[in-house]
């Protein structure tokens, strides 16, 4: 069943500007995502934009907002084949117990300037 859906767009030259203020994308983004992320150079932008979405979809998705959540509580990763997964701690593991659900599932994409992620929360 499904408990929740959200959908963000993001422009990149946000995360672009955003990269530029030291210690910035530290406060968003888990250190792993960010490491992730920024390995892949030219294309960091895209990459931080799109998890930049998805976080603010899983606050779509909970139907409460990012209210009370550290987003670098949030991670979106890429799996071993590519596909990207979204792991919460802390303050957005709370969040995501507390909406009932227990499957995230997350979609990514991105267009020149503009990155957007959709994700669904699923009770199973």
């Amino acid at each position: 069943m499904i408990a929740g859906i959200g959908m963000d767009m993001v422009n990149v030259r946000r995360m672009e500007r955003w990269s530029g203020r030291p210690g910035l994308l530290e406060r968003f983004f888990h250190p792993r995502e960010l490491d992730a992320a920024l390995s892949r150079g030219k294309g960091a932008g895209l990459s931080l934009a799109a998890r930049f979405a998805a976080k603010e979809a899983l606050g779509k998705a909970l139907g409460t907002g990012l209210e009370g959540i550290i987003l670098k509580d949030i991670m979106v990763i890429n799996s071993h084949n590519g596909r990207p997964e979204m792991q919460v701690f802390g303050t957005a593991l709370s969040a995501f117990e507390k909406s009932g659900a227990n499957r995230i599932h997350v979609s990514l994409t991105h267009e020149r300037d503009i990155a957007a992620a959709m994700v669904v929360l699923e009770v199973v």
